[in-house]
């Protein structure tokens, strides 16, 4: 379990960034009335999407660490950078652009950063993700 406990955070993570980002997102401004009403549920859905980031990037963190307590290896050590990263960025974006968004200040450019924000992340939680796939699983008893 423990083995495979970090892809399937990491997937969960990429795939909550797909589903929502990419698909749910889209479709409250496609199909609401207002666009108002579907920014609000579209920041609603974000911030909803950070806690999943987070709880998935700690389980990454701290199932990155050896049992005997040494540096990370090979490929959690390669994961972990994109793990902080997006973190980071989900955590930015939440707390430092969402703000400016919904207060609808300089909305051109506060959209465009959080954009490149999320996509940043969604791009670290698949770099994560295709490098834990990477890792052999012994064989089920």
């Amino acid at each position: 379990m423990r083995q495979r406990l970090p892809f399937f955070a990491a997937a969960l993570w990429w795939g909550s960034l797909s589903a929502i980002g990419f698909f749910a997102v889209p479709m409250l401004f496609a199909h609401l009335g207002s666009p108002a009403i579907a920014g609000s549920m579209a920041a609603r859905l974000f911030a909803g999407q950070t806690w999943i980031a987070v709880g998935c990037g700690l389980v990454l963190l701290l199932a990155s660490r050896p049992a005997n307590g040494d540096a990370p290896t090979g490929v959690a050590y390669g994961a972990l950078a994109f793990v902080l990263g997006g973190l980071l960025l989900a955590l930015l974006q939440q707390y430092g652009v969402s703000p400016r968004i919904m207060a609808r200040e300089n909305l051109k450019l506060w959209h465009g950063v959080g954009s490149a924000m999320y996509f940043g992340q969604w791009l670290c939680a698949g770099v994560t993700l295709w490098r834990l796939q990477t890792v052999q699983l012994p064989p089920a008893a």
